[in-house]
């Protein structure tokens, strides 16, 4: 709770006196969100709204996508590279394809934008100064806001308690020898160890992404080569592509199980190597870190009930105390329209329902991840961490340079009741709003 309301006083601190960016830096995690339909943006200290201000997205044609963003790059000065060089002052980059947050000075209370989220002059530079590289902000198009999440699948920092000796390994020395012809003694004197405090691994690096999606084709044959391999059918390394080697690998261990050799990756093939390896059933989940924007970890998990959708769900962890190995999760739930594309490739017959009170609580509740990846992502946690869901993989926005980007669709059954206002009914509001 104190830390929660010294972030939240840096951040009325900054709306109130508008310092410059060195000078009002905020230390703990924020979070952004983007209403599209109340056409506003409010920051979000956990669970709490200290600051917000309107905002014009993309007009018909434009459209801003919805999603879970983080800043890739600020400038105070930039000048759009696709718009006749418009100015984009106090520009915080969500995409490489060119959607950011930025000043303007039109920035009416109705959707007006070539895609980006313009601010008003005085809020955006504040904004800047409060943000840094690589935090988050997510737009969607109905309001969702942070709750506390609290869930055993979620990830906590690791507390380490140093090896105390076995009492075998105590040193042995003789005792005193008493006069005549005793035998002599020994016993083991060292003193039992006193009561050892914990000892807690820290870390001031940049906080870690995690990513718990599905696992796709690229990740299932990349598996489906290293068993080949390992069955001593020459795959080549593992790379996810279904080249000339692979193929000739798949054909040589169909022609030995006496299947049809047609080189081609079906499920009944990977039924039969996962079968032949001893290895159960493929997994169909996997978790992935990065941090700096850089890859860091990439492991297979399992997803029980693989037909129903996981959802598009992002979680920012807030008080994080290693020396308790504690952590407060603030979760939002977005909606998100799978294609039937998808909903077929993964044989997902229930779709998500973002608006159920605990959405978050049910995924969470479907994942298996193994204890060894568990305790090393735990090893990694710090303040700040994030935490995405989602059903849909990489998508073409996650690159090099970029933290987990999930774009996200609208659900169309909620087009009726989602505006993104009029000219006539939007009243303009003030540029900024501070919750006291």
């Amino acid at each position: 709770m104190k830390f929660r309301l010294a972030a939240g006083m840096s951040i009325l601190g900054l709306m109130l006196s508008c310092t410059s960016a060195l000078g009002g830096t905020l230390e703990g995690p924020i979070q952004i969100v983007v209403s599209k339909d109340l056409q506003e943006l409010k920051i979000y200290d956990g669970g709490v709204v200290v600051a917000t201000s309107r905002v014009s997205t993309g007009k018909a044609g434009h459209s801003t996508p919805t999603g879970i963003f983080s800043i890739l790059e600020k400038k105070r000065t930039h000048f759009s590279n696709i718009y006749d060089s418009a100015p984009m002052p106090f520009m915080q980059r969500l995409t490489w394809s060119g959607i950011a947050l930025h000043a303007s000075n039109s920035v009416p209370s109705y959707p007006a934008s070539h895609g980006c989220v313009r601010l008003p002059n005085d809020f955006a530079k504040t904004l800047f100064s409060a943000t840094r590289r690589g935090g988050h902000v997510l737009i969607s198009d109905r309001e969702v806001a942070p709750q506390r999440v609290v869930h055993a699948a979620l990830f906590k920092p690791s507390i380490v308690v140093p090896d105390t000796p076995l009492l075998s390994d105590a040193g042995l020395r003789p005792a005193l020898i008493e006069a005549g012809d005793k035998s002599v003694e020994v016993a083991m004197t060292e003193p039992k160890p006193s009561a050892v405090e914990p000892v807690v691994v820290k870390t001031e690096q940049d906080p870690i992404r995690i990513l718990i999606t599905r696992r796709g084709e690229r990740e299932a044959l990349l598996d489906l080569q290293t068993l080949l391999n390992t069955l001593g059918y020459d795959a080549g390394v593992p790379d996810g592509r279904h080249g000339k080697q692979t193929i000739t690998a798949i054909r040589a261990f169909q022609l030995a199980e006496g299947l049809k050799e047609d080189g081609m990756v079906t499920p009944e093939l990977v039924a039969a190597v996962y079968a032949k390896a001893g290895k159960g059933a493929p997994p169909n989940g996997q978790i992935l870190v990065r941090q700096k924007f850089k890859p860091l970890v990439e492991e297979a998990i399992t997803i029980r009930q693989p037909d129903v959708a996981l959802g598009t769900h992002f979680l920012l962890a807030r008080a994080v105390d290693a020396d308790k190995g504690t952590a407060e999760w603030y979760g939002v739930s977005m909606d998100n329209q799978l294609p039937q594309s998808t909903l077929k490739r993964f044989g997902i017959t229930t779709e998500a329902d973002a608006s159920a009170p605990d959405a978050i609580a049910r995924t969470l509740d479907r994942l298996d991840i193994p204890e060894d990846m568990r305790n090393r992502i735990s090893g990694l946690m710090g303040e700040g961490a994030s935490l995405s869901i989602s059903d849909t993989g990489l998508g073409p926005e996650t690159g090099d340079g970029t933290d987990f980007i999930t774009i996200t669709r609208k659900v169309q059954k909620a087009d009726a009741s989602v505006t993104q206002g009029s000219r006539k009914s939007k009243k303009k509001r003030s540029s900024v709003t501070v919750i006291d």
